[in-house]
């Protein structure tokens, strides 16, 4: 049994601003950029392995998450069964949606989305990788945005770092 967490994130040509250093008393120009181009990250994580599962997709819907619910079941070892946590959004709940056999899906309660950790990836994410940016085309921010999920996931204990909340140690210690 492992325990995951997903969630997606939308990124997009309007970026984000972020702080950066300076010389004391100046006013340092960023870039910010005005255009209406996204791409959606669905991404999920095992925060006791460091294992990841990511798919970049033009829309959110029930079609997109059953791609990376049908990838991940793939992904998982044989015999094991993975607790997937995630948000309500509709495409998560929706009827058409089909989950496979070594899977289950675990709602967060209403309104708790400090509950996901994989809501802090997508901080780190714009923090660190993908602010003050601008982006030529489509292309562009596709490359940019897997170049960041990559680099972040390269490395497992930072992942862990920032996933593996102490209650989620805490439950895993208890079973």
């Amino acid at each position: 049994m492992q325990l995951w967490f997903q969630d997606e994130a939308r990124f997009g040509q309007q970026g984000t601003l972020s702080r950066g250093w300076a010389d004391q008393g100046s006013r340092p120009c960023r870039p910010r950029q005005t255009e209406y181009r996204y791409v959606y990250l669905f991404g999920a994580v095992c925060p006791a392995t460091g294992e990841t599962n990511a798919w970049l997709m033009p829309v959110a819907n029930t079609a997109a998450i059953q791609v990376q619910l049908d990838d991940l079941s793939r992904q998982l070892a044989a015999r094991v069964h993975a607790v997937l946590v995630l948000d309500r959004a509709g495409w998560h709940m929706a009827p058409a949606l089909r989950v496979p056999h070594n899977l289950t899906l675990l709602p967060l309660p209403v309104r708790s989305p400090e509950l996901n950790p994989a809501g802090g990836l997508w901080h780190e994410l714009r923090q660190r990788h993908l602010s003050n940016r601008v982006y030529a085309d489509q292309t562009a921010l596709d490359d940019a945005v897997a170049t960041a999920w990559n680099t972040l996931v390269d490395d497992p204990t930072r992942l862990r770092r920032l996933c593996d909340f102490a209650w989620i140690k805490a439950a895993r210690e208890t079973v």
